[in-house]
């Protein structure tokens, strides 16, 4: 009699078994499907959709250039937490809610931003950090910080950062950044543009930014500079693309 028992109790507990390996074969076939994600940050009171900005033009221009299963999105500054809440559903792969350890270590996430918006860039980096997600990259375009941020330290969440910085204005850029973590962070480089002896030549932005924000709408609507920050982002795009399973 308790042999029979037993053997019930052996049978009831084998579909249970089953079914919890199928739900694990399928959390790691979601997790192959863990996007690559690009934010990048508008600064000032610039609308997320400008296209007369570089941060937008150069997401419009990553949209069709990088490869299958990257989310390239614009934000406001003061957007952040949009971004962050948007950053968890695209992580939560399974769509349980919650994000696993597995979860967390799959994302493959990258921010851009230029004065104000390389600040937010920054400061959800550090949010993330706290919930152990990591960043490949951030690249801070004339940085300027936000009040109740710090721009200049970066999480040791985040595996690589690059500024690019100018001094010729009253507004200007953080002029060096620096890893919170050495060991866990690579500095790609404090790179100083002037543009003392530049024409100025961002005939669409307001007058008012002609006048007051002078050099620090000059680097924002610089082709050179935007040029090397898609490449940068690009490379990075790629090797996330070879690195996924079934390349």
């Amino acid at each position: 009699m308790r042999f029979v028992t037993c053997l019930i109790v052996i049978l009831a507990l084998l579909p249970c078994s089953q079914a919890r390996s199928a739900s694990q074969a399928d959390g790691a076939d979601d997790l192959s499907a863990s996007p690559t994600i690009v934010f990048g940050f508008v600064g000032g009171f610039v609308r997320h959709d400008d296209m007369v900005h570089s941060v937008v033009q150069l997401a419009a221009l990553l949209r069709k250039q990088s490869p299958s299963g990257a989310i390239v999105k614009t934000f406001q500054n003061h957007d952040g937490a949009n971004a962050y809440r948007d950053i968890l559903t695209l992580l939560d792969t399974n769509h349980d809610g919650t994000l696993s350890v597995a979860e967390k270590h799959a994302a493959r996430i990258i921010f851009y931003g230029h004065s104000w918006g390389a600040s937010e860039s920054i400061f959800l980096a550090g949010q993330l950090g706290k919930e152990n997600i990591p960043v490949l990259l951030t690249v801070q375009v004339d940085s300027v910080a936000k009040p109740g941020q710090n721009d200049v330290v970066i999480p040791e969440n985040v595996a690589e950062a690059i500024n690019f910085y100018q001094t010729d204005g009253l507004l200007h850029g953080a002029p060096k950044i620096r890893a919170a973590d050495a060991a866990r962070t690579r500095i790609l480089g404090n790179f100083r543009i002037s543009y003392a002896a530049v024409p100025y030549n961002c005939i669409d932005y307001p007058w008012y930014a002609r006048i007051f924000m002078r050099a620090h709408t000059q680097i924002e609507c610089d082709p050179k500079v935007w040029r090397q920050v898609g490449s940068l982002i690009r490379s990075i795009l790629d090797s996330s693309a070879k690195a996924r399973p079934g390349h």
